[in-house]
Order: structure tokens, then sequence, then C-alpha cells
């Protein structure tokens, strides 16, 4: 979209400062309206439920993720609605400007993403959102996002990733992600961060941050997951709501969405209070049951019975593959896969394989590493596997559809982001090629 690298001239946040100024973003109302949302799995569902929460109570509603799957403007929404190819032109044009602007006078050039995160904010700003969810693209330390100066953010969870940047220890990441907090605010953390605990508390401790988990201040409990849907119990301070249904699949998604109830409570209580009980419970379970989130154990055919899912860290694809097996169950199921060339392809595979008996090896046309890796990883980690392999997105799509209905099977994609989304737009008529992605 922007004639600019993914990354700019490194890490500046003066930089990033400097444009939002430009653009006349008014950062007082910016942090007043805004939750932030980081972490290395669960960003995107929890993201979408907290602002359909949002929207279910009546705010006009402010969305910003990454990546997009299919269409670059689903990464800019309010109340729902991706901003338009119009609105984004004119955006877009503004933002180059300023961005020309303050490039010549400090010398530096700016990247992709900081640029997008600026148009976000012009976006929401223009559309007068009365509340605004954030995603962060890598941490939070650095990343756009910690302009906002958000009160209240939410770890989701925590893997290895993007180590180059964030550090080579879970500490080291958790930390860079909990940056995104301003001091004195709060910091929601999921079920998976519990074991970092002692760290987080001293980290938090003199920026003045409150911290809160999953599982111990904030209590889920009588968990249902079945492919007819999904029922839980939330809990805290004084908010208990029973039998809350969500909307999305996963076992994993109990966590994200009491993190997304969490920061919508903290959020209105600090900006709203002494509102009806009543409305926000509404709120709150109309929001959690209405929330969509497209590449999540999404099914994209019934017959066969196909799922996708967009997961790419190791510890990701073991939570998303055990609700897989246990909604829909664990026979008949075929797996497609393949990893970016960029992971580490052997941790990957090796969650994976060792549940399938037919397993399709292939390459993403996005950053995919090549089918024959693929393939020795799976035939590592499960020796008694069929293991086919297909030189492109299109083959496998055609082998595994093709063997699931001969077979009477179902199949499962899984790997990767790029291998699920190219998977979907293949199955559904068009060319993986045709795809862009920054």
């Amino acid at each position: 979209m922007f004639d600019l690298p993914k990354y700019g001239d490194g890490i500046c946040l003066a930089r990033m400062t400097g444009l939002l100024e430009a653009l006349g973003i008014d950062r007082a109302r910016l942090q007043r309206i805004s939750v932030v949302v980081t972490g290395s799995n669960g960003k995107g569902s929890t993201a979408a439920m907290c602002a359909q929460i949002g929207r279910a109570y009546g705010l006009r509603t402010g969305l910003f993720t990454s990546p997009h799957l299919l269409r670059f403007n689903e990464r800019i929404q309010v109340d729902g609605v991706e901003i338009g190819d119009d609105a984004l032109a004119r955006l877009k044009r503004r933002v180059e400007a300023a961005v020309a602007t303050v490039s010549k006078k400090m010398d530096e050039k700016f990247g992709a993403f900081e640029a997008l995160f600026a148009l976000a904010c012009l976006h929401f700003q223009e559309s007068g959102c009365d509340f605004a969810v954030f995603e962060a693209g890598i941490g939070g330390r650095y990343d756009p996002v910690r302009l906002v100066g958000a009160r209240e953010t939410c770890v989701t969870s925590i893997d290895y990733e993007h180590v180059e940047l964030l550090g080579t220890s879970l500490e080291l990441i958790v930390s860079d992600k909990s940056d995104a907090c301003a001091a004195g605010g709060t910091i929601v953390y999921g079920e998976n961060c519990r074991d970092l605990r002692p760290h987080l508390l001293e980290y938090n401790r003199w920026p003045g941050r409150t911290s809160l988990f999953v599982r111990d201040e904030i209590a889920v409990d009588n968990e249902d997951a079945a492919a007819t849907g999904q029922y839980f119990d939330f809990q805290f301070g004084h908010h208990d709501f029973r039998r809350l249904e969500l909307g999305l699949p996963g076992a994993f998604q109990f966590s994200n969405s009491a993190i997304a109830i969490t920061l919508f409570l903290l959020w209105l209580q600090r900006e709203q209070p002494r509102r009806p009980p009543e409305r926000i419970e509404a709120a709150i379970r109309t929001g959690l049951r209405e929330a969509r989130w497209p590449g999540r154990l999404e099914i994209i055919l019934h017959n066969p019975l196909t799922v996708i899912d967009v997961g790419h860290t190791p510890d990701g694809i073991r939570q998303s593959l055990a609700s897989l097996m246990s909604i829909h169950g664990r026979d008949g199921w075929i797996l497609v896969t393949g990893v970016s060339h960029d992971k580490k392809a052997d941790e990957i595979i090796g969650a994976l394989a060792p549940s399938f008996d037919t397993i399709i090896c292939t390459v993403a046309h996005h950053k995919g590493a090549e089918a024959q890796v693929i393939a020795a990883a799976a035939r590592r980690a499960n020796p008694k596997a069929n293991i086919h392999i297909a030189a492109t997105i299109a083959d496998a799509a055609r082998l595994s559809q093709d063997m699931a209905r001969r077979q009477n099977r179902s199949v499962y994609v899984a790997g990767g982001l790029f291998l699920a989304v190219e998977y979907a737009t293949v199955v559904q008529g068009g060319r993986a090629e045709d795809l862009e992605f920054f």
C-alpha cells in the first residue's frame, strides 16, 4: 500500500510521535478511548471479541488488527465495517504527505506498519470512535501501538517468536509485550503466562502497573466445549456472569474471551463508571456470542469437512489441534501442512504430525519452506504416516479434497498463516498468487 519498507530506520518512537503530531491526532483522546492487545497467539480473536462487546454496549468502536487474511482493508474497521477504498486512498495521501515531511525533518525513513498505524488513528478520529481496540504488530515496547499510551492492555499468550527482535527467553519476550502498557496501567495476562507470574509482578512493580492473570484474579469455570457451542462462567471483582456463550471455536478462546471481557470492564470502569450492571452483562453476552474471527479453526467447507487454522507458533498449533479433536473428533483426518521458511519447521510439524496417519506436505506461495523439507520433518515426527508431497497449494487442495471425498474423511490445514489462507482461497476458486501480504 505504501511505497515504504516493512520496517523503518530502526527503533524510534520519536519518529512515530512526529507523524501523529503532523496528522493532528489528539493523543490525549486516543489514550482515553483505547485498549491495546499484545501477545504471541490469540491477539486477533481477543481484539475482535473486545471490539464486539464495545459495539454491543452501544459504543462507536474502532478495531485495528494485523495481518489481513484476504483484503488489506480488513485491518481497519469501525463498527465491524472495513475501511472503504475511497477513504483508504484519501487518508493514504494525507499520511504519505506527513511521512514525507517528518522523514525530511528527522532524516529517517518510516516503515509501512508505522504509516498504517497512523492511518488507523486518523480514521478512528475522523469517524468519532468512542472506543478503539489496537492489536500490536510485534512485541509492545517499540511497536507503534505503544504511542496509544493505553492504560488497559493485555498479553494474550507467550511463546518463542521474533526472538531476534524480542529476545531469546520467555521472560524477555513477555517483558517486551508488557511495555505497551502505560505507567500506572493494568495488564491482563492470559492463562499460559501464569508460570511467569513472579517475574511479571516484579517487572511491573516500578512502573506501577497492576498485573491480573486469567485463572488467578480472573476466574474461568465450568467450561463446556463442543461442536454445538462453547460456554463458560466468568468472575472478576463483583462481576459474576454464568454460562456465557462463545461464537468462536477452540478451548483457547476461554482465556481469550476472559481477557476481552476484563479489558472492557477495566476501560468502562475508568471512562464510564457506575453504569447499570444489566446493560454491561447484556453487552458482554451479545458481544461474545456474535464475535467472529476468520482463520482460527474455521470451517471453510462442509463436504468434505475442511477446517483451516492460521496459528504459526508451536504452542498455538498444539492448542488448536487439541481443540479440533475435542470438537470434531480424533479420527478420519487428512493433514495438509507447510511452514514459512522463517519458522521452526521441526517444532511446528513435530506438534502436528504424530496425530495424523495421512499427511500432505506442500509449500505456500508466500514465504513457504520447501515441501521436501516439510516432508522430512513429518517423517521424523511420525515415521508410520503416509506422506504425500504437493508442489503447490493448488495441488495440495486438489489432492486432499479428492482423497477426503473418496475415503469419507475430513481435511485439516495447519502449520502457518499463509498456508491456511492460500488453501482457503484456492478451494473457493481463487489463486494463491493473487494474494498480497506485508
